[in-house]
């Protein structure tokens, strides 16, 4: 369904949500990784947080021993080189990566896959995670992982600060004006950090989405509040929505769009809770609509990744993120680590 791509310009027959073992670019085509698509195919239909013991069990028990594995970020193994180059030239483009907060998740191995290839770079990082952040590139934690394949480091031109559950201004509640971790930043909504991007370089080429939250991810479904439910779609799928909204006056055309989502939209995965199967179930179908509008009135492609699961810190808030790779691993027909640079990794030199 997928054709090769030149610059800004994967295309597609039509709009997708999924394709599979694809390579990531300025356009980023939509994939799914084939682990993802095994993940659940053997669970049974139980919502109750009690059945990821099954999950454990059927883990241990239907497979062979393997090799202690463990998911990364950047690299396949301990001492490998850096991301394959893409084989696409995108210099003079710029990407906008919402939700980067560390050098552990697809989003910041979505932005160094794009470097590579020469795009420039910009990210979006989560008010209260923003010092310890920048402070960290500052100090060169994150120099190793930077490392392009040409020897190079990922320049990220601009941090800026950016909480995508609220729309403007007028939508920041006063307990979170008032709340430390929030004190001396500013122009942090979706609509303030659009404006600013724009003022400051005019116009972006790919935006990213790669953030989600769903505060009671722990909680069956069925013990999950209305609260929790609707902030879990607030923050994972109709931030999306918003980012789209106001970034699209200032994408030019025949740019891309990407978000991530999971395959608990379309399957049981028990323990994943709070109402998180249900936000990427909406961010799956938005995607359908919102690569429809964003495509006629803008030009713009938009699509979703499904990538499997992948052991970074925001994951953790799961509990049992371990436990997710794990089978995915057992089950999958190609049984090798999960890193975020499988969504990047060159195939035969085609997409």
């Amino acid at each position: 369904m997928a054709v090769g791509v030149s610059a800004l310009q994967i295309t597609a027959a039509r709009p997708s949500v999924f394709l599979t073992q694809r390579t990531l670019g300025a356009t980023m085509a939509t994939f799914v990784h084939e682990s993802d698509r095994i993940l659940s195919s053997k669970l049974t239909s139980s919502s109750h947080l009690s059945s990821v013991l099954n999950i454990k069990h059927k883990c241990t028990t239907s497979r062979p021993r393997f090799q202690k594995f463990v998911t990364r970020s950047m690299s396949e193994a301990p001492g490998s080189k850096s991301v394959s180059q893409l084989s696409i030239d995108l210099k003079g483009k710029r990407a906008f990566i919402a939700g980067v907060a560390d050098d552990n998740g697809y989003g910041w191995a979505i932005a160094k896959s794009l470097a590579a290839a020469g795009a420039e770079i910009l990210v979006g990082t989560w008010v209260p995670a923003l010092n310890i952040f920048e402070m960290s590139l500052r100090r060169g934690k994150f120099d190793e992982s930077r490392v392009l394949p040409d020897g190079s480091l990922m320049e990220i031109t601009k941090v800026y600060p950016l909480d995508a559950v609220f729309d403007n201004p007028e939508d920041v509640p006063e307990d979170i004006k008032t709340n430390k971790r929030y004190a001396g930043a500013s122009n942090w909504t979706v609509q303030e950090v659009a404006e600013s991007v724009k003022q400051d370089f005019g116009s972006i080429d790919i935006l990213v989405h790669s953030l989600a939250n769903g505060p009671e991810v722990t909680k069956p479904l069925l013990e999950t509040s209305r609260k929790g439910y609707l902030a879990a779609v607030s923050a994972s799928s109709y931030s999306y929505v918003s980012l789209l909204k106001h970034f699209l006056p200032i994408m030019n055309p025949g740019g891309s769009s990407i978000s991530l989502t999971y395959i608990a939209s379309e399957r049981i995965i028990p323990g994943y809770g709070g109402g998180m199967s249900s936000a990427k179930a909406a961010l799956e179908s938005d995607t359908r609509v919102l690569a429809f509008e964003a495509g006629r009135k803008h030009k713009i492609r938009v699509n979703t990744i499904s990538a499997g699961p992948l052991g970074s810190r925001a994951a953790k808030a799961i509990g049992f993120i371990d436990t997710m790779i794990d089978y995915s691993f057992a089950n999958a027909p190609l049984q090798k680590t999960l890193s975020a640079g499988n969504l990047y990794e060159k195939k035969g030199g085609n997409l």
